[in-house]
């Protein structure tokens, strides 16, 4: 076998590796033959060099195969979404038990925080009870009577990935194409999809600040997944400020709470149905996207989808009640409210830097395997565009003390901007292009 530095030392200098030395490096990370210091080193060389398609594919097939495929029996279309990271986006805790009342199977194999931004097995995990750790009969149990699983990655399915996911986050190389695409399809292609939609983050909150960037990352999912047997499209939606009000794990589980009992209009809500859209198209290409997401919108409405989703929570060990009682969720003891200093217009909410603060304040992970904060975060009452005066109520802390409190406030006030006339970021839509494109 060559050698792991030799392996390091091709990928720093710019090399592409064949394929059997690239395949034999990633089993020996997974043996336990090359340290996590080693493949970190890897990581950042891919970072900054990349990878070709040949290599591209290496990296995913054997992720792919470092763990069991499900595979589902003759019924309802399976599918799922995923999020390439975002601020303040709750998107995954309504749409999957949307899509179960639409009559689909969800198997939401999901991530924790990554870097800056929230992830949906933590927002999952503050509600009370709430199990992530299924393993895969259960799962299929879940999915079979509930239409619907949310789980996070077992040692069975992709585990290799788990692995890299994990270092990558504590190592400054989540922000990278080939890392990111080897990583989201191989777990999706596990889970035995129909269907994918991906949602691709552009703007400071996202990992992929340009649209550039953001088209190259799509393209190379939508062909990647396309490759291995899914019906895959993605949606390029703006992450400039915080895509709904609520950033930290029990704030956004609250969020999601309020939009699955009907009736809410709002980014948040408006990227979950054209997602949902997407997907029931691909799935079904006798449907549209656009009809697909006015059923979609009809059934969120009803609030069926919150029932389903009380019966997904109590299937995993939480509890139900708070789909009716919101405030059984963790709370901070420290709330603070953020008010104006100066009138002005919003012109924009760095949501980089919202997503840092909340970090800061407990609700993400600055090292390897650090345990979360359900209760922190931020509640945001304005948006871009909105007219504030001196005293109006910006942001509400949830903060742990009320030094958090203080460090928080003042990193919101970095984050928003106030101007008189100029551009507003984001109120032309959140939903920025489609790929492919029709």
């Amino acid at each position: 076998m060559t050698l792991p530095t030799e392996v390091i030392e091709a990928k720093r200098d710019g090399s592409s590796l064949p394929v059997d030395v690239l395949r034999d490096f990633l089993a020996a990370y997974g043996s336990g033959e090359v340290a996590d210091y080693q493949m970190a080193a890897f990581l950042m060389a891919v970072y900054f060099r990349g990878l070709d398609d040949g290599e591209l594919r290496t990296l995913t097939r054997a992720i792919l195969a470092s763990g069991v495929q499900l595979d589902w029996t003759d019924g309802p279309a399976v599918v799922d979404k995923h999020s390439t990271g975002g601020v303040g986006d709750t998107v995954s805790l309504v749409l999957a038990p949307l899509l179960a009342e639409a009559g689909f199977r969800v198997p939401m194999i999901s991530g924790r925080g990554l870097g800056h931004t929230g992830g949906t097995l933590d927002k999952l995990e503050s509600i009370p009870g709430f199990r992530t750790d299924l393993d895969l009969d259960e799962l299929r149990s879940a999915v079979r009577d509930l239409g619907c699983g949310l789980a996070g990655q077992t040692d069975d399915l992709a585990p290799l990935d788990g692995r890299l996911y994990a270092l990558r986050d504590v190592t400054g190389t989540v922000p990278s194409v080939p890392l990111i695409a080897s990583s989201i399809i191989s777990k999706k292609a596990a889970e035995g999809l129909d269907a994918l939609v991906l949602d691709v983050k552009v703007g400071r909150g996202g990992f992929m600040e340009t649209m550039e960037e953001a088209r190259r990352l799509a393209r190379t999912l939508v062909e990647l997944g396309t490759e291995l047997g899914l019906r895959c499209r993605a949606l390029l939606t703006d992450m400039r400020s915080p895509l709904g009000p609520a950033v930290g794990n029990a704030l956004e589980a609250r969020e999601a709470i309020r939009c699955l009992r009907g009736g809410v209009r709002s980014d948040l809500v408006d990227v979950t149905l054209a997602l949902g859209g997407e997907l029931a198209a691909a799935a079904d290409p006798s449907t549209s996207a656009a009809a697909a997401r006015d059923e979609l919108e009809e059934l969120l409405d009803s609030g069926a989808a919150a029932g389903r989703m009380a019966r997904i929570v109590e299937r995993q060990g939480g509890d139900p009640r708070v789909m009716d009682e919101p405030d059984r969720l963790p709370s901070a003891p420290v709330r603070r409210a953020v008010t104006a200093e100066d009138s002005g217009t919003v012109s924009g909410i760095d949501a980089r830097e919202v997503g840092l603060a909340a970090v800061e304040l407990g609700a993400g992970r600055r090292t390897m395997g650090e345990e979360v904060d359900p209760a922190v975060g931020f509640r945001i009452h304005v948006r871009p565009g909105d007219r504030v005066e001196p005293g109006d109520e910006l942001a509400e802390v949830h903060a742990r003390s009320e030094e958090d409190a203080t460090r928080a406030e003042t990193r919101f006030f970095n984050a928003l901007s106030l101007g008189e006339g100029g551009a507003v970021e984001g109120r032309e839509g959140r939903v920025l292009e489609r790929v492919p494109v029709d």
